[in-house]
């Protein structure tokens, strides 16, 4: 079949979805299908009549390395007649004339739904989770409440609003050490742990670079670990430990970061509790065919669930692939069992 893999985006998180990207266009390719690799902020230009979707008969084969440092955004809207929209030319356009549109992308308009929206207005097959539990899980805020409400134990936390001039009393609200990151970014772009009140205004502002809603969350010190749904089944739980500082962008995207473990080495109590958790969370969520959730468990062993993502990374260092590993389910496999799970 014919399928549009659609990556990159004007996002901070472009870098990793044109590496994911890349990865699911040749498990496709070699799966069989008839593929096109589109970069959804810069679209494509002339005739989608022109395009050509690259089979297992082409020796082409797509790559991308994800930079240790966030994508320059701005020098990209620079050398790009796009300007602020989100969706390049034709990008529509070629997704209608596909039988289904893999989405790799992470962050913004990928993730918060309103993609997956627009693709419904148009009757596009897409993969993953609908535009409901993709702004469910992405907007932090949001999803923590839903947990509360449901029993799921996270990390206390405030919102702030940078608008508000008392943003800093706000944030004070929630003791030291404490971590602020953007309310709706992911791959920890954003992301501060702070421990005195100097690091605080800096993590403060390093987070407004990303968005004005920012979240000020407890630190929970203790191991951090990781589970996938794919298809109604949790998978293994995953443990990473990164070798220096926290599992930050440069750790989870650079190879040799972060010592990666899977299964991980947890009693079956708490490794039956992650995943029981990691389904519930998936549920209320509402999340689509994959997903992965995140937690941290602290020094006695409780578990706090941090986030939900809708879009799990597919890079080389990404977890849910290493998950599906564990039992037997190889990328290209993995690829093809979300493509039929979106036919289906």
């Amino acid at each position: 079949m014919k399928i549009v893999v659609i990556a990159g985006g004007l996002s901070p998180e472009r870098d990793v979805s044109l590496s994911s990207g890349a990865l699911i266009a040749n498990a496709l390719i070699e799966n069989g299908h008839e593929t096109f690799l589109l970069d959804l902020y810069k679209g494509l230009d002339g005739s989608r009549e022109n395009v050509c979707f690259l089979h297992d008969g082409l020796p082409d084969r797509f790559s991308y390395t994800v930079p240790e440092k966030e994508p320059d955004l701005a020098l990209l809207r620079a050398g790009s007649d796009n300007g602020n929209a989100l969706i390049g030319p034709n990008v529509i356009e070629l997704c209608r004339a596909a039988d289904l549109v893999f989405i790799a992308l992470h962050g913004d308009i990928g993730e918060n739904g309103k993609l997956q929206a627009l693709f419904d207005i148009y009757g596009i097959k897409y993969t993953g989770t609908g535009y409901q539990g993709s702004m469910l899980a992405m907007d932090k805020d949001l999803s923590k409440e839903l947990m509360v409400q449901n029993g799921v134990c996270t990390p206390e936390w405030v919102l702030l609003d940078l608008a508000n001039p008392d943003c800093i009393g706000e944030a004070a609200r929630i003791s030291l050490p404490c971590v602020v990151k953007p309310c709706g970014c992911g791959s920890s772009v954003g992301v501060s742990l702070v421990y005195d009140a100097t690091e605080l205004h800096e993590a403060l502002t390093l987070a407004a670079r990303y968005e004005q809603r920012i979240i000020v969350e407890r630190l929970i010190e203790g191991r951090e670990c990781q589970v996938g749904v794919l298809n109604g089944e949790v998978l293994p739980v995953i443990e990473i430990i990164p070798h220096e500082g926290f599992y930050d962008y440069a750790a989870k995207y650079q190879k040799g970061r972060a010592e990666e473990i899977c299964p991980a080495h947890l009693d079956a109590a708490l490794t039956k509790h992650l995943q029981e958790t990691t389904l519930k969370v998936h549920d209320i969520l509402k999340l689509g065919s994959y997903s992965r959730i995140d937690f941290l468990v602290d020094r006695e062993g409780a578990a706090y669930c941090l986030e939900a993502n809708s879009l799990p990374g597919m890079t080389p260092t990404s977890l849910l692939p290493q998950e599906a590993a564990a039992v037997g389910i190889g990328y290209n496999e993995l690829c093809e069992r979300i493509v039929r799970a979106a036919l289906g």
